[in-house]
């Protein structure tokens, strides 16, 4: 029996920080490597359209990407990697969406809300259809399980919610035989892990944002540039390292990051560093960062050098996803009665 299948993306749009890693790519090669799961992970360049950016800038932040999907540990011989825009049965499915689903529920949606209060200059149609989009990334490759944070939430609801409302609305006929027969889509369910809430080093009152660099901790900085960012780093009037969110936010961000990045619980950090001082702690966060992504940033240096190999890798990898989309989008197009 085939495990189940597991779907999920990150969007292109600029280095990766450790809030991005904690987040979403290291449960990516966790779940690969798991061997429970089928595992689709895609680059969403579609998705990243919707907010501002270069054009000239795109291509080289896709393969940017995909140099991190590949240092970061995940592999084309365990799981399948492509590019969203590879795949013309992800447009096409998500347009289908849009003529059937309610516009109120797009415009409940919290990301909508928020997004076009951020970027007023450009509140365009993609904002508000983006939930479309991503419920085809995900139907179209009949994916149980979607790893997602609690942000994601509302969307996979309403990715539940199209799946239904296209199997009630374009059942399958009795006299379809098996191809094409049953529902068309299942329901996929949300799969939640325990992701470290990553804030700002220069205000831990605000999520970690690559807009404000000097507060980021991206995943390729060097050694040096990691001890001066922590060393920097906001904490507190106090002296006591300890986890406390509410009174010690600063502090707190750092030692779950050291936490997260070391596999040793907060609770152990808090006994080590028990009467040392902020500056020998956070020397030591710097030493456990820069070592953990030491293998990371070799690999991205190699693999950022030769260009045409990651093109190659993610051109195949997009052609084998293809086959399953397009089978999909057949399917689907003989239900709702445009196939000839």
């Amino acid at each position: 029996m085939l495990n189940p299948i597991l779907v999920s993306g990150i969007q292109p749009s600029g280095r990766l920080h450790i809030g991005n890693y904690l987040g979403a790519l290291k449960n990516f090669v966790d779940l690969q490597n798991s061997g429970k799961y089928q595992c689709y992970f895609f680059i969403a360049d579609l998705h990243s359209l919707t907010e501002p950016y270069e054009p000239k800038e795109k291509s080289k932040q896709v393969l940017e990407l995909f140099a991190d999907y590949l240092a970061s540990g995940l592999s084309p011989k365990k799981s399948m990697l492509f590019l969203q825009s590879q795949i013309p049965a992800h447009s096409e499915l998500a347009w289908i969406f849009d003529t059937i689903v309610p516009l109120g529920e797009l415009y409940r949606m919290t990301q909508f809300k928020d997004k076009s209060e951020n970027q007023r200059e450009n509140v365009n149609a993609g904002l508000l259809t983006y939930p479309a989009l991503m419920a085809a990334d995900i139907l179209l490759y009949d994916a149980k399980f979607v790893p997602v944070g609690d942000d994601q939430d509302q969307h996979l609801e309403l990715t539940r919610t199209l799946a239904r409302k296209f199997n009630a609305r374009f059942p399958a006929h009795r006299s379809s035989g098996s191809e094409g027969g049953g529902k068309t889509f299942i329901e996929p369910q949300a799969l939640h892990t325990a992701i470290p809430r990553v804030m700002s080093l220069a205000n831990p009152m605000k999520k970690m944002s690559k807009s404000v660099p000097e507060s980021c901790l991206f995943l390729d900085d060097e050694p040096e540039t990691i001890k001066k960012k922590i060393a920097r780093a906001v904490t507190d009037s106090g002296s006591e390292v300890k986890y406390d969110p509410k009174h010690k936010a600063g502090i707190s961000n750092l030692l779950g990051i050291y936490s997260a990045l070391s596999g040793e619980p907060v609770q152990k950090l808090e006994k080590r560093f028990s009467g040392k001082t902020y500056s020998v702690f956070k020397e030591s966060l710097a030493k456990t960062i820069a070592g953990h992504f030491a293998d990371f940033r070799k690999r991205k240096k190699a693999l950022t050098a030769k260009s045409s190999q990651l093109k190659a890798i993610l051109i195949s990898g997009s052609k084998k996803a293809a086959v399953v989309a397009n089978k999909k989008i057949a399917e689907v197009k003989k239900k709702v009665g445009i196939a000839i």
